[in-house]
């Protein structure tokens, strides 16, 4: 059960496969307000990625000219489950307090069976939300070459890569495509605990030590930090918005940034020649991280942003730039 404190973006969020497994609340008490656009557009993947949604109040009518159609209709054509009429606000500052639990969403009569909750993090969530075989987008771009495993990626990274023109290679999460040299790999973003992917992790360590330019956002980077030796703890509500500040530690720039997970990475057991890259303005959580040689970094928060703002997308054009120079 985790929470959004985001006003718009509810298409976005609930098509983000970062939340697979999960009950999301909304704090904003109007959800569905402007309906929902085309999937081609605003959706993040190919579908609602949420377990369910709970809300203040679901709008049965919405207003927006480019609407596709209700929320409430597609959720139940994709026979996802939702409950409104919520105080969400007085629910979060519950979590807040008490920290991220499981969670269930059931109809009267069924309140006094038994009903056993499975923890999704104990769950492959990345297998369910990553492609099944390697695919190619991009094709006709002349740009560098580009692996992105995918971990649950966001249509909104890929959209950023081939506006750059990338050629795009998208892998599954735990396989290392052989006999063709990329120019730069992307690790994504995903759901769950980012130390249950050893065969990633074992991948990433492998790219790491050959000098290839590595990026990675959101699980991304928690497996870039796993892969490089450190260690990474669950958050106690985890970061889940549009609106968290983030410092630049050497220059001190302050960003407004999206985000979406439940882990961050443990800064004691940073190993040597890494370094903290950003820091979270409100609980002082590692928010990037980056190697001395300067082809390994990665962001904890969504530079694509998608819903939220986009002060950082300057990141992929670094990621251009860490590949040219390579």
């Amino acid at each position: 059960m985790v929470f959004n404190t985001g006003m718009v973006g509810y298409p976005e969020s609930m098509t983000d496969p970062s939340y697979k497994g999960q009950i999301l609340a909304f704090t904003y008490p109007l959800i569905g307000n402007y309906g929902v656009p085309s999937k081609t557009e605003n959706f993040e993947s190919d579908r609602i990625q949420v377990r369910g949604i709970v809300t203040g109040r679901m709008m049965g009518d919405h207003s927006h000219h480019e609407a596709h159609g209700s929320l409430e209709a597609l959720m139940k054509g994709e026979g996802v489950t939702g409950i409104s009429g919520v105080d969400t606000r007085e629910l979060t500052k519950h979590l807040r307090s008490r920290g991220t639990m499981l969670g269930r969403i059931v109809i009267k009569e069924d309140l006094d069976s038994e009903f056993r909750v499975s923890d999704p993090n104990a769950i492959d969530l990345v297998g369910e939300v990553s492609i099944k075989a390697p695919c190619e987008l991009g094709k006709g771009n002349h740009g560098p070459e580009v692996l992105v495993i995918d971990c649950g990626c966001k249509r909104g990274i890929i959209k950023e890569l081939l506006d750059r023109g990338c050629r795009v290679h998208l892998t599954p999460y735990n396989v290392m495509p052989t006999g063709q040299g990329y120019d730069g790999v992307m690790i994504s973003n995903g759901p769950g605990d980012p130390s249950l992917l050893k065969d990633t992790i074992d991948n990433v360590k492998m790219l790491l030590d050959a000098e290839v330019p590595v990026a990675g956002i959101c699980l991304g980077c928690q497996i870039m930090a796993l892969a490089a030796g450190a260690r990474t703890y669950k958050l106690k509500f985890g970061h889940r918005s549009q609106n968290q500040p983030c410092m630049e530690t050497s220059s001190r720039q302050c960003v407004i940034t999206s985000q979406n997970h439940g882990y961050a990475v443990d800064e004691g057991s940073m190993p040597e020649g890494w370094s903290v890259w950003y820091r979270n303005l409100n609980d002082g959580t590692i928010e990037g991280i980056r190697n001395e040689r300067g082809d390994a970094f990665a962001l904890q928060f969504h530079p694509e942003a998608r819903p939220g703002p986009t002060d950082s997308l300057r990141f992929f054009d670094r990621f251009m730039e860490a590949m040219s120079d390579g």
